[in-house]
């Protein structure tokens, strides 16, 4: 089909190339291509273990909220612990898989979740260095965000609960280019912090352009937080955003030219079709489709002589090459776990009588020696050895079915079991994690 010479950019540049003089041809591209495997065996392995972990706690938090402990305030607190089970470990990780599959890893103009759920529209990019951003932002009256560690989300908490001022109250993570934000800035509303304005900031890879061939340095998300309320997708603790993310938009963008009257302007008219959805939490969002682009290179803002050193937890732990906080979280839990089964067996023991202490002391010795197993693999697994880690995936799942099984057919749940196979559960999340499956695969040498 002939194209017609394009006088408008817009219509698409025109095609020169003549039509074919004989009949076209199909040729399947070469096997080394068209063959390359979409599902490594390892790939299929972690995938396998990681949707087990959770049908584990989905099943484990059924087991807590049908079985329970009796009324009153045991009701509550098995109640409350199938929500912190479903909220902060089964759905996350349920959306995670979903994510895995329908989540295409390709620019689409927004953010996605640590769980890979759409998250946040892009809707401002800059031109500028991140010196100059900086400038910018602080002389228009934002404020850095912290960076998101236990002391500061549990500070955020406490601020929101008690109505307090916290300026400088972390955002949560979200990813663009593979990528978590660069930093964050916010400005907080009447001194309540479950209100704020906030933007989150990704430098743009080298060479890479948007759609229709344009040139930016940074791009970034800018939303209104105007409460604190439930995840309609997970049914965690989260801030509710604005629908209007355009009209925040424009505001970080006034607040900046209001202090920077030389930062220049130009807009991307049709960057995207305008559309109404879900961010990651649940809220809707809309966008007109336009993108916003902020010229701060007339601000030359001197770059810092050298880089700042790491302030946050994550950042010292990879400087120093820390395992990541998975793999802590599961080293304390395998330690748990031990003083937990050997406890419970040392009590059993204690309670039987001379006839059968044999026969107890032979059980002490098997229930010990499981536990000090799980704890021994983790060791093997901080040295990088990715078969531990499978080992350690396969000995949390043969034990988790077993007491789920054996907690779903009894009479009467026991409370130091149910303990031990939520800890069990907790393991297998937590070392069938990207992060483990990363820091399995590095070099062991520093």
């Amino acid at each position: 089909m002939g194209v017609e010479p394009a006088d408008d950019w817009r219509r698409g540049d025109p095609v020169d190339t003549p039509p074919p003089t004989s009949p076209p041809t199909f040729e399947l591209a070469p096997d080394d291509v068209s063959s390359i495997p979409l599902w490594p065996v390892q790939e299929i392995v972690d995938g396998a273990f990681f949707v087990i972990g959770t049908v584990l706690v989905m099943w484990l938090g059924w087991i807590v909220v049908t079985v329970g402990f009796g009324d009153g305030w045991y009701a509550v607190g098995a109640v409350f612990l199938f929500w912190v089970l479903l909220a902060y470990v089964g759905l996350p990780r349920l959306q995670e898989v979903l994510s895995r599959i329908y989540v295409p890893d390709y620019f689409i103009g927004r953010a996605i979740t640590d769980v890979g759920v759409l998250g946040d529209p892009i809707n401002l990019a800059l031109d500028g260095s991140e010196a100059d951003i900086h400038a910018a932002l602080s002389r228009a009256g934002w404020t850095r965000a912290d960076e998101l560690t236990i002391r500061s989300s549990w500070r955020i908490v406490v601020s929101s609960v008690l109505r307090r001022p916290y300026p400088e109250a972390p955002v949560s993570s979200l990813f663009l280019f593979g990528q978590r934000q660069a930093f964050a800035y916010q400005q907080e509303v009447d001194g309540n912090p479950s209100q704020r304005h906030h933007v989150r900031f990704w430098p743009v890879p080298d060479g890479w352009r948007l759609p229709g061939g344009f040139e930016v340095q940074w791009l970034a998300a800018a939303t209104y937080d105007r409460a604190v309320g439930i995840s309609l997708f997970t049914l965690q603790v989260t801030h509710r955003v604005d629908a209007d993310v355009d009209i925040e938009r424009d505001y970080v963008i006034d607040t900046v030219r209001y202090v920077v009257p030389e930062a220049s302007l130009r807009v991307i008219e049709d960057y995207s079709s305008a559309f109404t959805t879900r961010n990651g939490g649940g809220d809707v969002v809309r966008t007109d489709g336009r993108l916003p682009i902020l010229d701060l290179t007339s601000l030359r803002a001197p770059e810092p002589d050298r880089a700042e050193p790491a302030t946050d937890a994550l950042s010292r732990a990879a400087a120093h090459r820390v395992p990541p906080p998975s793999l802590l979280a599961a080293a304390v839990m395998s330690m748990a776990k031990a003083a937990v089964t050997l406890a419970t067996a040392m009590v059993a023991l204690f309670q039987e009588d001379s006839s059968s202490a044999t026969a107890s002391t032979v059980e002490l010795a098997v229930m010990g020696s499981g536990a000090l197993c799980l704890v021994g693999l983790w060791v093997l697994m901080l040295a990088h050895h990715a078969w531990a880690r499978i080992a350690l995936m396969g000995v949390c799942t043969a034990e988790a079915v077993t007491q789920l099984v054996g907690l779903g057919t009894a009479a009467e749940v026991n409370f130091p079991v149910l303990m031990s196979t939520a800890i069990t559960v907790l393991i297998l999340i937590a070392v069938s994690s990207d992060e483990a499956r990363r820091w399995v695969r590095t070099d062991r040498r520093p």
